[in-house]
């Protein structure tokens, strides 16, 4: 039977947690804060977070605290007002966050395909709640949260990490995110945008030292 991939609830990561914990923290608020705009919960902690970062390194300390920033001079409404403009307009979207349009050039293309193929070796499948396809970005983080923390250790490693995230990840997510970063809508979202930016980064760079 597959596994699911559903949001959990977020905690901000203290300075007690393990890095690895940190690492799928992180991933699983980029998930939810790229699925849909925060909710009132989720922006009301987010207004009031430490801006110590949240996964270990100094290279994410000044973007983290530009997130928190912006959640303070921006309201839950005008944040959402933010996300619809750039991801949720009527028709074509300003900014897609699917990984086929990136790769491919349109949407349910071969990168999609693959995905379904890596999800299926995995043994994980989207969940019916789950509205958009396998390769929208909030879905990536969720699978890359689950990497990280699920308890199927078979599953869950570095390995699988490094070859999820080259092959799905790193090949258009940092340019998806320069374009949220330069909307001119973007406020909160652009303070988002750096951070995922930067956090995928040492990702990025965490993972070629495994090789």
């Amino acid at each position: 039977m597959n596994e699911t991939i559903t949001a959990l609830p977020l905690r901000l990561s203290t300075q007690d947690d393990s890095d690895e914990f940190a690492r799928a923290e992180v991933y699983g608020l980029l998930a939810q804060l790229f699925y849909s705009a925060p909710d009132a919960a989720l922006y009301s902690r987010l207004q009031v977070a430490p801006t110590a970062a949240p996964a270990p390194g100094g290279f994410l300390e000044s973007s983290w605290m530009e997130v928190v920033a912006a959640s303070r001079r921006r309201t839950q409404a005008e944040t959402a007002q933010e996300y619809d403009a750039m991801f949720a307009g009527i028709g074509k979207p300003d900014i897609f966050l699917y990984g086929s349009h990136h790769i491919a050039g349109s949407l349910n293309e071969k990168p999609l395909v693959a995905l379904r193929d890596s999800l299926r070796v995995l043994g994980l499948a989207r969940t019916e709640a789950m509205t958009e396809t396998e390769d929208h970005f909030a879905y990536l983080c969720e699978v890359m949260r689950y990497l990280i923390a699920g308890g199927d250790v078979g599953v869950s490693n570095l390995a699988s990490q490094q070859r999820f995230f080259n092959a799905h990840v790193r090949p258009w997510a940092g340019a998806m995110l320069e374009q949220v970063a330069a909307h001119p809508a973007a406020d909160f979202y652009r303070a988002i945008a750096v951070f995922a930016r930067d956090f995928l980064s040492v990702e990025g760079q965490g993972f070629d030292m495994l090789d």
